[in-house]
């Protein structure tokens, strides 16, 4: 880690600064969850398959909603399986460090923040929870456990399984409470007024293991550039920063799991020493 990224880590734990996290894909690949953007993110229904773009739309839960749900508690097995790596466990101990100074926002829809330990209040999901479900008219705000189902593909569902699927309130459709490919984001479910305010007010971003694809994600890294605020980026490919306007930015090439301790570590002892 070079002297100035040092230096900035050092001055940013002894004053009153707050830092903002935003965590993607990359930081539980660590963790042996694939994107589910390569061949395990297809699904086969019939005779065809589908991409997770298809998969993860209002669009496809209206034409095949049994198909996504499976297709989700597969995913969810998946994520299940998986277990926190070092660098959720740096992201829940920067976060008992710094206290309020410090905010999570994820893309990351498998649970592994909470299971490391980073607290609801601290953890803004933008893109939903695969562990949770909501009527999908919605007939009301109620947010349910996602269905208790272990999934694979060469099955299909019991007739529990299927009373697993429908709203305990209206009995229609449960769906995944997932941001979709083609739904926007909102305050309700996905924090985008919070995230937009917390902007304003963050000192310090980390970027990590995000491609900065979607809406919300590439307006933080925006926002923060045009306030002239560091922004350490966190990858072992360098993040290009090309489409964004100039911006103060710092480049780590390291695995999430490797980088984020590391950080961690330079906060803790700037505030102890």
């Amino acid at each position: 880690m070079d002297v100035q990224l040092t230096d900035l880590l050092r001055d940013f734990a002894l004053s009153s600064g707050h830092l903002t996290a935003l965590t993607g894909a990359g930081l539980s690949a660590d963790s042996g969850i694939p994107t589910f953007r390569g061949k395990e993110g297809y699904w086969r229904a019939g005779s065809q398959n589908y991409r997770p773009e298809e998969m993860a739309t209002l669009r496809m839960f209206e034409k095949q909603p049994l198909e996504v749900w499976k297709w989700y508690l597969y995913r969810a097995g998946v994520c299940a399986a998986a277990k926190p790596n070092p660098g959720h466990y740096a992201l829940r101990d920067m976060e008992l460090l710094l206290g309020n100074r410090f905010q999570l926002v994820s893309q990351n829809v498998d649970g592994l923040h909470s299971r490391a330990g980073s607290s609801e209040e601290r953890t803004w999901l933008i893109h939903g929870s695969i562990n949770k479900s909501r009527c999908v008219l919605p007939c009301s705000d109620a947010i349910y456990p996602a269905p208790d189902i272990s999934f694979t593909p060469d099955m299909d569902f019991t007739s529990e399984d299927l009373s697993q699927l429908y709203c305990p309130a209206c009995k229609r459709w449960l769906r995944p409470h997932i941001l979709w490919f083609d739904e926007s984001y909102n305050e309700e479910y996905y924090h985008l007024e919070s995230v937009i305010n917390e902007m304003e007010l963050t000192d310090l971003l980390l970027v990590v293991g995000t491609s900065l694809a979607t809406g919300l994600p590439h307006y933080m890294v925006e926002r923060v550039f045009k306030r002239n605020v560091p922004v350490i980026f966190i990858n072992p490919e360098k993040t290009d920063v090309s489409g964004f306007s100039k911006g103060n930015s710092f480049q780590i090439a390291e695995s999430s799991s490797i980088a984020l301790p590391k950080i961690y570590s330079m906060l803790e002892n700037s505030l102890v020493n």
